[in-house]
């Protein structure tokens, strides 16, 4: 009964902990979700100096992947060097953004007194037809993140299933919780009754209540 008892109790104790920590991730990743998501389109808008992509080519692949999300810092153009990934807007007439590796800084182009860079994407085979100027350059990539941006991409046109599932989710960890914890009120040992006393007990009660020993009968 005890180690029924203690298994149950183990068990509680982890859903317990996991319980919490998903709960902490969900509520972060709300918190995070809510501030991203309140970003618009603007260059100028950002977290802490950060913007955020998902990637929708393989032209940088291997190293990053359809389905990734990048983080980019805010850069000037005097700041970006040559081997650097950079997210920029390929046409002003565009809201398009693309994410490749500069292969040339040309600083001072056609004496215009504006940078220019020639980019390039990893598994392309030549280089992009354009040149960028760096009024579209966005910044460089600081941190990819795999597959997430399948689910930020769900999130922002399906977010009202969003909401419904973070309840499901609370309370499911609820009802797993209660479940452990009434299994474990169940499986605590009953104190036993006062057992009965043997005849030795009881011969021994009355000597100590009486002082002597009963009579006995005489033959």
């Amino acid at each position: 009964m005890g180690e029924k008892k203690s298994s149950y109790s183990v068990k509680y104790k982890i859903f317990d902990i996991l319980g919490t920590i998903i709960t902490w991730i969900v509520a972060v990743g709300i918190i995070v979700a809510a501030l991203i998501f309140a970003q618009d389109n603007s260059p100028q808008k950002s977290i802490f100096g950060y913007r955020y992509y998902t990637v929708l080519t393989g032209s940088m692949e291997p190293e990053l992947s359809v389905g990734d999300v990048v983080i980019v810092k805010l850069k000037d153009a005097e700041d970006i060097e040559v081997g650097d990934v950079i997210t920029f807007n390929p046409s002003s007439d565009s809201e398009a953004y693309l994410t490749h590796r500069v292969t040339e800084k040309i600083e001072d182009y056609d004496g215009t007194g504006t940078t220019c860079f020639k980019t390039k994407g990893d598994a392309n085979d030549t280089e992009d037809s354009f040149l960028i100027d760096e009024a579209r350059v966005i910044g460089t990539v600081e941190l990819h993140i795999p597959v997430i941006g399948y689910v930020i991409r769900f999130v922002q046109l399906r977010w009202y299933y969003v909401v419904p599932l973070v309840i499901l989710i609370f309370i499911f960890i609820r009802l797993m919780k209660t479940y452990f914890n009434t299994d474990d009120e169940e499986t605590e040992p009953q104190e036993a009754e006062h057992p009965a006393a043997n005849e030795e007990d009881v011969k021994t009660s009355a000597v100590s209540e009486t002082g002597r020993s009963p009579p006995v009968k005489q033959p």
